[in-house]
């Protein structure tokens, strides 16, 4: 007789089952992009002003002598009188005068942020530390420093000047740099030294408000604020 052999039953196979959530990743829906977005653009943002200020042009020119020496405007006190930031840059204005880098200033300055304007306060400055009246020329219709720069121009082409070294504080200098460079002038920045002893916790609060306006004026003023010197 034939031995009874067991029959083997197979097994049935046994389905894996993935975790949905390790393997799958959820598509985001359009808040989600839009969210994401927004954060990446807040972030470029900075690091395009940082790079921005960080190449911007110093010069245009190999000149040590200039037509007109520019002292861009910053605001007075609630008395009128010059501010720590506005002193320093008239008195290395006139430093440079009397090195024989120009032979006149402009100041350059409206009223900008309170009842006194800024390029005659400076000029008040610059006289009180024997710069002669006949050597100053003040332009006080300028509200920011496109206005400064193109303002300035017209009164050195009214003059037939062509060259000017532009004098303003080490963190205002890169943004007054890249609005000159799209002038028709032979020009440089020169940074004035703070006359008094900066916090770093002040330095950097200045460089985060100019990188700041130096994101606004790529993104908006530099095409909408247009001047014709």
């Amino acid at each position: 007789m034939l031995e009874d052999v067991p029959l083997t039953r197979k097994q049935p196979r046994r389905k894996i089952r993935r975790p949905a959530a390790a393997f799958r990743r959820k598509r985001l829906g359009w808040r989600g992009r839009v969210i994401l977005s927004a954060t990446a653009v807040v972030l470029a943002l900075p690091s395009w002003g940082i790079l921005a200020r960080h190449f911007a042009p110093t010069s245009n020119n190999s000149l040590t002598r200039f037509d007109a020496i520019i002292v861009l405007g910053t605001p007075a006190d609630a008395d009128g009188n010059p501010t720590p930031s506005q002193l320093a840059r008239v008195t290395e204005a006139v430093h440079e005068y009397q090195l024989g880098v120009a032979p006149r200033l402009i100041l350059t300055g409206a009223a900008a942020h309170n009842q006194f304007v800024e390029a005659r306060v400076m000029a008040r400055a610059a006289e009180a530390q024997g710069i002669p009246s006949s050597s100053i020329f003040v332009e006080p219709q300028a509200m920011d420093t496109i206005q400064n720069a193109c303002y300035s121009v017209r009164i050195m082409k009214a003059h037939g000047w062509h060259s000017a070294e532009v004098i303003s504080s080490a963190a205002h200098e890169p943004r007054a740099g890249l609005i000159f460079s799209r002038l028709a002038l032979q020009w440089r920045t020169h940074a004035a030294p703070s006359l008094s002893r900066d916090s770093g916790v002040e330095a950097t609060v200045a460089a985060t408000i100019e990188t700041l306006k130096t994101v606004r004026y790529l993104l908006w003023t530099r095409q909408t604020e247009r001047c014709d010197p």
